[in-house]
């Protein structure tokens, strides 16, 4: 059994879908298929029930899955270790952020940590931020910023960045366009623009619905920023979008404070426990510059 194996087996195991892990992962789909075929063969079981639209963990996938996780975080921690008695920042950093978390200018502070260690290759990705925190649980990231949705995954821990309210978005001639103020309850009653499950500001948003005895009416999903503004400009729907966003078109939306005391947005470095030099020094980097 090797450490890549285990590398695909979780990825294929998060991403539900062989085409998607191959992509996350960045190599062919038959080579991840093949990886995952001669694990079950040296397991002597089926670690998958697939089918052409998603792949389901077997009861025996289930019970390794945890197993995996642990060692390749362990595996990382182990690489980590040696780097640091070495004294040199080398290697590679993989780094993953979600779109528009305010705060922090990543593309800036990763040219300046490259200039300054020019021996480190880095990485970025994007994704959702329950995703980017699953990535660093399981080893496949070393840092990412990412907006707080919840209880962390063993082997994680979150570095605080920044808090800010949540406002609306929406069209100046929307009915909510001149109010000082909106509650969830009226929220609640028209179509929304929001993000795909699994981004941050969806996840926070719908559990302060839940948790008000509300539920919301996403009509429009977008996975992209510029998208959402785009239909809530066009009156497509009203937008529950963390603070800062009111900046991005001042000029054509209008933003409302939404009146929930408890619907926060809190930006974080997300590491694991066992943190290596080049992921600890970006993230004293990226602090020092708040």
């Amino acid at each position: 059994m090797e450490l890549r194996q285990l590398e695909h087996f979780v990825a294929v195991a998060s991403e539900q879908h062989f085409t998607r892990a191959a992509e996350a992962m960045q190599i062919s789909q038959s080579g991840l298929s093949a990886s995952v075929r001669a694990l079950e063969h040296e397991l002597g079981t089926p670690l998958f029930t697939r089918s052409t639209r998603r792949v389901v963990l077997t009861q025996a996938g289930e019970a390794l899955l945890d197993e995996a996780r642990r060692t390749l975080a362990s595996a990382a921690a182990a690489r980590r270790a040696v780097e640091s008695v070495r004294g040199v920042l080398g290697g590679t950093l993989s780094v993953g952020t979600e779109q528009c978390l305010g705060v922090v200018d990543l593309g800036r502070e990763l040219a300046r940590f490259r200039t300054e260690h020019s021996g480190v290759e880095i990485r970025l990705g994007f994704d959702g931020s329950a995703d980017l925190v699953e990535r660093i649980a399981n080893g496949q990231m070393d840092l990412a910023m990412v907006a707080e949705t919840g209880a962390l995954p063993t082997g994680v821990r979150t570095v605080p960045v920044s808090t800010e309210s949540f406002v609306i978005l929406c069209n100046p001639e929307h009915r909510f366009a001149d109010l000082k103020g909106v509650t969830l309850d009226e929220i609640a009653e028209e179509p929304q623009v929001g993000f795909l499950p699994g981004w941050a500001a969806r996840s926070i948003a719908e559990r302060a619905f839940t948790a008000a005895g509300l539920r919301t009416r996403v009509t429009m999903e977008v996975n992209d920023v510029h998208t959402l503004l785009d239909l809530v400009g066009h009156g497509l729907g009203v937008a529950v979008v963390p603070e800062h966003f009111k900046h991005k078109r001042p000029q054509t939306l209008c933003s409302v404070p939404v009146k929930e005391p408890d619907l926060d947005w809190n930006v974080a470095i997300a590491i694991p426990e066992q943190q290596g030099p080049a992921g600890l020094a970006l993230m004293k980097q990226i602090l020092a510059s708040l």
